[in-house]
């Protein structure tokens, strides 16, 4: 395959929702450790299933290259043996969101921006959470591009149950780069803002014209660093405020993405 020439999308076998063909701007964003306080399918599998040990080494099989993301991912999630809903309800006890994000999101329904949740999550256990904590009767429109679950049991009620990946043939399980790149090919070319915390938000992020890394409070961020060694423009944050202010500064304010990224210290 020539080099400059784009790979091969992977199939999808879940429906897209319509892309904001005509918004000037368009924010997109991962869910778990960057709009959550912690990661939901850590979690789950840390307190349900069969632990942060096994996970961990897990975790260190993908980062050495031994495992892909997604066969790793299904071990995690088929080692937790309760119902579908009560995971769902247990995370919706104990998944908080990043004390800036309401202020964020409102201020995007104010402004007509688009806002759109990108996750190798679960939808139903994303929507659970936000019908939780997000206020106003709206939360139902966000469009979330997740994977989803299918329910196992004779009756369909969710005691037992399996991940559906979005992108099964892809590595990733689901490989948000296909999120984004619709608008890549828009006539009108949107200014992307991206917000993620983790390597595997790169195939999406490294397509967004201004890419937050969310910085835990620790300092720890495995995006943040990988974009400092690769040398990939970005501003750090540790709450949805610094990202309100920098995307305030490009809507309302003004300033160019790259003026932006400069003063940030690119």
């Amino acid at each position: 395959m020539p080099s400059n020439q784009e790979p091969e999308a992977p199939h999808s076998v879940l429906p897209y929702p319509p892309i904001h063909d005509t918004a000037p701007f368009v924010v997109l964003s991962d869910w778990d450790g960057t709009i959550t306080d912690k990661d939901s399918n850590d979690w789950l599998t840390d307190n349900l299933g069969f632990g942060f040990d096994k996970r961990r080494a897990l975790n260190l099989e993908c980062l050495e290259g031994k495992m892909s993301f997604r066969d790793s991912f299904r071990q995690m999630l088929g080692s937790i043996h309760h119902p579908f809903d009560y995971c769902k309800e247990e995370l919706k006890k104990n998944i908080k969101l990043d004390p800036g994000f309401v202020n964020f999101h409102t201020w995007c329904k104010s402004q007509n921006i688009p806002f759109i949740i990108v996750s190798s999550g679960m939808a139903p256990n994303i929507r659970g959470v936000l019908s939780t904590l997000l206020p106003g009767p709206d939360t139902e429109n966000i469009d979330i591009i997740a994977n989803e679950v299918n329910f196992t049991d004779p009756g369909k009620k969710g005691d037992t149950w399996e991940i559906v990946y979005r992108h099964p043939e892809s590595g990733f399980g689901h490989d948000k780069s296909q999120a984004i790149l619709p608008y890549r090919d828009l006539e009108h070319k949107p200014t992307l803002f991206f917000c993620g915390d983790g390597v595997s938000d790169l195939s999406a992020a490294k397509h967004a014209d201004l890419l937050f890394a969310k910085v835990l409070p620790n300092g720890h961020s495995d995006l943040k660093t990988f974009c400092e060694r690769e040398k990939i423009p970005h501003v750090a944050f540790t709450d949805f405020n610094k990202v309100l202010e920098k995307v305030k500064e490009v809507v309302e304010g003004g300033k160019s993405v790259q003026q932006v990224l400069k003063e940030e210290g690119n």
